[in-house]
């Protein structure tokens, strides 16, 4: 018995010293020396208190390959599943759950088009061997360390990264900011099956801007697989476990309203939580160059950050740069579509997605002279038109890599707005603070002409004019300001003015936060500090529910009599609008907007109309 109970001891002994190798082996590294491949002088990468890497360099090549090293030894399962992602490969390591995402990103063209951007880049400029060497250092750490626990648990096979991942994944990031996959096929649905009328509860005319534009002929099987194509876009994101962007605030302080006589920058993008961060914080310290900043996966180039002369913060801009377009095909061959006054042939390819533990899924890809047919992903559910999308991301330029390593680097208001009128897709507003006293902002973004009285809310028809793109506007047309008579700018996701005047469409959240923030900083009482700007960051109040309640209030009082219910409603009545963890009344809003909603919307749009409801925008409109 003793004997058996001592080889039990020592069976556990190893099993658990093979476990803390095991654990250990996946550790990051933090301190000692590494041997690293290319360096022309030792780097220095010291790690603070939180885990934040501060790294200095001689080189700035030399620089990037330290970060890249960091960044992978903190972020790589962060990187492989972020690439695979964009690229339409998770199925590959999470099974066939994951194909319907897959079919999605594939049917974005995404992974071509970022194939060919690269393609097409001048490998000499700063901007890319800055990326290359990056790239390199992510490699070097997953070539000479023991990957994450999660490369084993999944069996994900070794694959090098390459700068064509960094762009796809700006192609995820640049979709996940899309509205119009949720939004348009609900708008027409509401307009087409429901009548013009209805689209007065979101304040929408059929033909706000004149009569251009036919509406495009949808049949009922059409309309189920645009409701699942706007069901699978919003649930693909969650389906794969990332947070999503949504929303934001930024403001910033001349130094004439300020304690210091300096600008004050508030940066505030409004991400879930997850573990990990989207960011990536470190410092990056090179002879005549000094970047504090957070970085997004695979990217070397931080998104939101400060050098020694410039601080800047992001929101999202969420200007429409998707258009979905109705085709008309040929009723003696359905591979071509009315173009222009002619039949044209759709350009059809085959790709196959691995699936894990099971043979690979063939997928059918299409394209019309619009875009890409991004119904087709549904199937047998896609319905008999072809719904092809235009998507800015796909026909832009957009040298957003260059435009962010400027930004890193500016040190003049006019090597800002440069950077600025790179970053073309997704649409950011860029706010900024210098160490000369100037506030600004831009709005980043590359802005389609399209035809005069065409509304992109809808789907639009492909058989005519209406979906043709005329151009994009100038960049100096895009909303913008630098340095106001009132002393500060508010960015929070709210529709801005084009100094031209042109109108921008876009799915902008409601104007409460906005609104707040410029309330409580036109006080020219307030002389602002660094702590006054956490409380105001911090705020949980604004002006949107008690906007919602206040027609609402007298007529729940005109109808509820039930004691319990009569003490709801006062709750509500008193309610001022706030959103403190523990609040009643915030609760008790919630579920009553939601109720509402139900009760008004439900029963007309359907339980997938209704779903694709709950997750646009435009819900805000009409409430």
């Amino acid at each position: 018995m003793k004997r058996s109970l001592v080889i039990l001891a020592i069976i556990i002994a190893i099993l658990a010293g093979g476990a803390g190798w095991y654990v250990n082996s996946k550790q990051p590294v933090r301190d000692g020396e590494i041997a690293m491949s290319h360096l022309q002088a030792p780097v220095t990468l010291r790690y603070d208190e939180r885990g934040v890497p501060h790294i200095r360099a001689e080189s700035e090549a030399d620089l990037y390959r330290a970060l890249g090293y960091a960044h992978a030894q903190d972020r790589l399962f962060q990187m492989e599943m972020l690439r695979r992602l964009a690229r339409g490969e998770l199925a590959e390591i999470l099974g066939p759950n994951l194909v319907e995402t897959d079919k999605l990103f594939r049917t974005l063209r995404i992974r071509e088009h970022a194939d060919a951007y690269v393609a097409r880049q001048d490998k000499n400029t700063p901007t890319w061997k800055a990326l290359e060497a990056y790239i390199d250092g992510v490699n070097q750490y997953q070539d000479t360390h023991a990957r994450p626990m999660e490369f084993d648990a999944l069996g994900i096979p070794k694959r090098r990264f390459t700068t064509e991942d960094t762009v796809s994944i700006g192609g995820y990031l640049a979709y996940s900011f899309a509205a119009a996959f949720r939004t348009e096929p609900l708008l027409t649905y509401v307009r087409d099956q429901l009548g013009p009328q209805y689209l007065k509860v979101f304040d929408l005319d059929w033909h706000p801007d004149g009569m251009l534009g036919s509406k495009p002929a949808l049949a009922s099987a059409d309309w189920k697989g645009l409701a699942q194509l706007a069901q699978l876009s919003h649930k693909a994101l969650e389906g794969a476990g990332l947070p999503q962007f949504e929303g934001s605030n930024a403001w910033v302080i001349s130094g004439s309203r300020t304690q210091s006589g300096k600008p004050i920058l508030a940066g505030d993008p409004h991400i879930r939580f997850s573990v990990p961060s989207v960011w990536y914080e470190a410092q990056l310290s090179a002879p005549g160059f000094e970047l504090y900043g957070h970085f997004p996966g695979l990217n070397p180039f931080a998104f939101l950050g400060h050098n020694m002369d410039f601080g800047w913060s992001l929101t999202m801009f969420q200007n429409d740069d998707v258009d979905l377009i109705a085709e008309k095909t040929n009723p003696d061959n359905p591979n071509q579509v009315w173009y222009h006054g002619q039949w044209v042939d759709m350009k059809r390819t085959e790709q196959q997605i691995a699936v894990k533990g099971q043979a690979p899924v063939t997928l059918t890809l299409l394209e019309s002279p619009h875009g890409p047919i991004v119904n087709n992903v549904m199937g047998k559910n896609a319905g008999q038109t072809p719904i092809a999308m235009w998507w800015s991301f796909l026909v832009s330029a957009n040298p957003v890599l260059d435009g962010f390593y400027e930004a890193n680097r500016a040190d003049t208001l006019d090597k800002m707005r440069s950077a600025a009128e790179k970053i073309q897709s997704p649409g950011l507003n860029i706010v900024w603070a210098n160490a000369k006293g100037d506030i600004g902002w831009w709005a980043a973004a590359q802005l389609p002409i399209r035809p005069q009285g065409v509304n992109p809310s809808f789907i639009l028809d492909g058989s005519t004019a209406q979906a043709d793109k005329l151009g994009f506007y100038p960049f100096s047309a895009n909303p913008h300001e630098e340095n106001p008579a009132r002393g500060y700018i508010v960015s929070a996701n709210f529709q801005p003015l084009s100094p031209t005047g042109m109108q921008i469409p876009g799915y902008y959240n409601p104007a409460e936060r906005g609104q707040e923030l410029n309330r409580q900083l036109s006080d020219s009482t307030i002389k602002w500090d660094l702590a006054a700007s956490k409380a105001l960051q911090l705020g949980t109040q604004t002006d949107y529910a008690p906007s919602i309640l206040k027609p609402l209030i007298p007529v729940l009082r005109s109808v509820v009599s039930d004691p319990d219910e009569i003490a709801l409603v006062e709750r509500l009545a008193s309610w001022k609008g706030d959103y403190p963890v523990d609040s009643v009344g915030a609760t008790l809003f919630n579920q009553f907007l939601f109720d509402l909603t139900e009760e008004t919307f439900h029963d007309e749009l359907g339980d997938t109309m209704f779903e694709t409801l709950l997750s646009t925008r435009v819900l805000d409109a009409a409430l």
